[in-house]
């Protein structure tokens, strides 16, 4: 009897390379026995429940000290060849064109923004986020969607206003708080809203983009439209319950919604390293098989040849993708400590290294578009100069349109409301109860 069952026995190894070779998981390995699902035998030599998008990341590093961000600089330029170049280099060189005005013009107007905010001379107040040295996110993406598609931004949304179109006039008046901006001067800089744009908003709602954008995106899916919808998040948001509640539901509904996250390691002011347990949030959601883009958020083809691809995904109804651009911003994250008049970039501040600073922007996406397109023989220097020149105009003329616009009258603070406009203003500075209708 010994004998016959000792011929049907398998060892414990020889059971798991069995199992493996028939295609059990590594969830089934590991719970038989995790030490033997290393042996020699199994395809790999190591079974994972995912596939690591790299070896190494600014994520899940405990050690992670100021100035490590320089370990993931990009190269000083843009690949002239490969898909990502080929993508690009085929738009239309007034496309091409358009990518640097829109670039360029982000960034003169949040950069005369910081000098007036720092000088005090117009007295600005109120929350200010700056978008400097992420601007080939906002540009890339948008140069692959058509101009009905949907956009919901984040607090740190100027730049993808600026990108989709948003008009330099209204929102210099909106940081005024001007009767002429956006939102007639009711919401300052995080709720700066055009929807005849698609512009769905920036948003103090940390994590609010994702449910925004899916919410428009289902509308076109119903409606057939074949428009899409973008996320953009950052890499603090990326911890949001929101967020994996959100892309879970469109998959499962294969909703077409591109999420679009820009991590630059900071969070408010404390290391991506320190919260993050992967090696890239774009691993949050490798499990749900959906496309992960992980690219040179710094690198102008990059992300757009990413997100010509989320979007054809996308428009052939097979659900969302999601991109994950690596970049850096340039000052803090809310308002200018460290910064100065007319000088580029915050330093002294206590969560990075200012060499880091220094090496980031010398990665500056703009700069290194600029050089991508004069290598490539897409654009000569006096188009380019020109824009710029064009840029820096508009900028300035829409500084001069906010401070001679008017300011709102107070009786407007009631406006919009439940309460009956100039009715209850009177009877509200009269200190009476107000009449609600």
């Amino acid at each position: 009897m010994a004998t016959t069952l000792r011929k049907h026995l398998i060892d414990r190894r020889r059971l798991l390379e069995i199992m493996g070779s028939a295609g059990a998981t590594s969830v089934v390995l590991s719970s038989c026995n995790r030490a033997d699902a290393r042996s020699p035998g199994l395809t790999g030599g190591r079974w994972e429940k995912s596939i690591p998008l790299a070896t190494s990341g600014p994520g899940g590093n405990r050690d992670w000290q100021p100035g490590d961000a320089v370990k993931f600089l990009p190269p000083e330029k843009i690949p002239l060849s490969g898909k990502a170049a080929s993508a690009l280099a085929a738009l239309p060189r007034e496309k091409l064109l358009w990518i640097y005005d829109r670039m360029n013009s982000s960034r003169k107007w949040e950069t005369a923004m910081k000098d007036l905010f720092v000088s005090g001379k117009d007295g600005l107040y109120g929350a200010f986020h700056t978008y400097v040295g992420e601007e080939a996110v906002a540009c890339g993406v948008m140069a692959a969607l058509n101009s009905d598609d949907y956009i919901a931004s984040t607090h740190r949304g100027h730049g993808h206003l600026i990108a989709k179109g948003g008009d330099l006039n209204k929102m210099t008046a909106e940081i005024f708080f001007k009767e002429t901006g956006y939102n007639k001067g009711y919401g300052g800089s995080m709720h700066i809203t055009d929807m005849s744009k698609g512009i769905m908003g920036m948003n103090g709602i940390v994590g609010a983009s994702y449910y925004l954008a899916a919410g428009a995106a289902i509308r076109a899916q119903v409606r057939g439209t074949k428009q899409v919808a973008v996320a953009f998040f950052g890499d603090g948001a990326a911890n949001s319950p929101y967020y994996f509640s959100a892309i879970r539901s469109c998959t499962n509904y294969k909703i077409p919604v591109i999420f679009v996250n820009e991590n630059n390691f900071q969070y408010m002011g404390i290391p991506m390293a320190a919260v993050v347990p992967t090696k890239y949030i774009s691993e949050y959601t490798k499990g749900l098989d959906i496309p992960h883009h992980l690219v040179d958020g710094n690198d102008i083809s990059a992300v757009y040849a990413a997100t010509q691809e989320a979007v054809e995904w996308a428009r052939a109804g097979k659900g969302p993708s999601m991109i994950e651009g690596i970049t850096y911003r340039w000052y803090d994250h809310s308002g200018f400590a460290g910064a100065r008049l007319g000088t580029d970039g915050a330093l002294g501040l206590p969560y990075r290294s200012d060499e880091e600073v220094r090496q980031w922007m010398s990665r500056d996406p703009i700069q290194r578009y600029k050089s991508w397109l004069l290598e490539k023989r897409l654009a000569n220097e006096g188009e380019l100069s020109k824009i710029e020149a064009e840029a820096r105009g508009a900028v300035e003329a829409a500084i001069e349109f906010a401070r001679q616009s008017k300011d709102p009258e107070p009786s407007a603070g009631v406006h919009n409301t439940h309460a009956s406009g100039p009715v209850a203003a009177t009877q509200f500075y009269n200190r009476t109860e107000p009449h609600v209708s």
